[in-house]
């Protein structure tokens, strides 16, 4: 998606400045992420890029604050602007640093819901490009990083939501156990009915809980009902490469 603007149905994301753009992994995890509703939750975005989860968070939960952390400073300052210039500046913030600076200065038990969208190229050749693969690569927040360092920022009943391909549910896994955290909610999401799941949305709770597993088609009625209040007429199609 090369245009330099997306525009959903409440908020218009400017991304020319953003190694990474809108895509369908953001916008699914977004719109699935778990946070409880009708309390005023506390939620962190771990990397946010331009900016999209955090106000889509914002957006779902009317009496949420969020904060959206980006090591980037060019992205952070991308996703600032795409923040005040929605109807949600009020109740989302935007910082630039890593979530390793951000979690000594924060502190313990601070959030009920983190999100992230996290770079996963583990075992693949790195971009040229250097903002691209700090935004693709697990080169700056590893699995087990991103999971110790949530269950220690999150409050007893908080959650983590991510979203990762599919080859990379092993590492995910080991990540989870080393952490000692509990997979609340997974969903499976293809492209097409015919094709294997690419992708994997994921909840861990800090608590043992009961599982659920749900799958998804682009497309399909649970895709439609997740992405509804936030897509107008055009739709992404799968920038799941």
């Amino acid at each position: 998606m090369g245009t330099s603007s997306f525009s959903f149905r409440q908020f218009t994301i400017w991304q020319d400045k953003c190694a990474m753009k809108v895509g369908t992994d953001g916008t699914l995890l977004g719109a699935w992420a778990y946070a409880s509703q009708g309390t005023k939750q506390h939620i962190l975005d771990v990397g946010t890029g331009t900016g999209l989860i955090a106000i889509m968070m914002a957006q779902r939960l009317p009496e949420a604050k969020v904060i959206g952390i980006e090591i980037d400073p060019v992205a952070a300052s991308q996703a600032q602007q795409n923040v005040t210039s929605s109807p949600f500046s009020s109740r989302v913030s935007i910082s630039c640093q890593s979530f390793q600076e951000h979690a000594k200065q924060a502190g313990l038990a601070v959030y009920d819901a983190i999100v992230c969208n996290p770079p996963f190229f583990s075992q693949s050749l790195t971009c040229p490009e250097s903002r691209r693969t700090q935004a693709r690569h697990t080169v700056s927040l590893t699995y087990t990083t991103l999971l110790q360092l949530s269950k220690a920022m999150l409050r007893p009943h908080g959650t983590l939501s991510v979203i990762i391909p599919t080859t990379e549910r092993e590492k995910m896994e080991q990540a989870v156990a080393v952490a000692g955290m509990f997979c609340m909610k997974s969903c499976s999401v293809r492209t097409s009915e015919r094709k294997s799941p690419k992708r994997l949305l994921l909840c861990f709770s800090k608590e043992p809980c009961d599982f659920e597993q749900q799958e998804m088609t682009i497309g399909d009625a649970y895709y439609q009902k997740l992405t509804n209040p936030f897509y107008m007429e055009r739709k992404l199609t799968g920038n799941q490469d």
